[in-house]
Parts: C-alpha cells; sequence; structure tokens
C-alpha cells in the first residue's frame, strides 16, 4: 500500500554495486597497470578476453547509472 517506485531505487543500487564488484573483479584480473603496459592490456581486454568488451562498456556505464541511482535514491 505504501510503496511507490522511488523505494524500488536501493534494491537497483544494490544489484548494480555488486555488478560493478564483479565486472572490476574480472577486469583487474586481466588489466597491467604498468604505464608503458596500460593502455594495451586494455586492448587486450577489449579484443582477447571472451565478452571483454562487454565488460568494460558494463563496468564503465554501471558507474554512471549507479551515481544517478544514487542521486534519484536520495
Amino acid at each position: 500500500r505504501n510503496l511507490n517506485y522511488m523505494w524500488t531505487f536501493g534494491g537497483i543500487l544494490s544489484i548494480m554495486l555488486v555488478s560493478q564488484i564483479l565486472t572490476g573483479i574480472v577486469l583487474a584480473m586481466h588489466y597491467t597497470s604498468d604505464t608503458n603496459l596500460a593502455f594495451d592490456s586494455v586492448e587486450k581486454i577489449m579484443r582477447d578476453v571472451n565478452s571483454g568488451w562487454l565488460l568494460r562498456y558494463l563496468h564503465s556505464n554501471g558507474a554512471s547509472f549507479f551515481f544517478v541511482a544514487v542521486y534519484i535514491h536520495i
């Protein structure tokens, strides 16, 4: 009776946070943080890792949507 659409953003934030953590862990396994190899490792993720392009874009766009959902939730 008292539920409305604004209450669902807490659940959405939870799902988005879990997806950010999971995609971040998978991306971190393939990333090299050396200054000479960082760009090449991102290219390797995009080309050679299975669905690496999808993981990268889910992670980057998910961060933006996470902050939008936090703003709406607050």
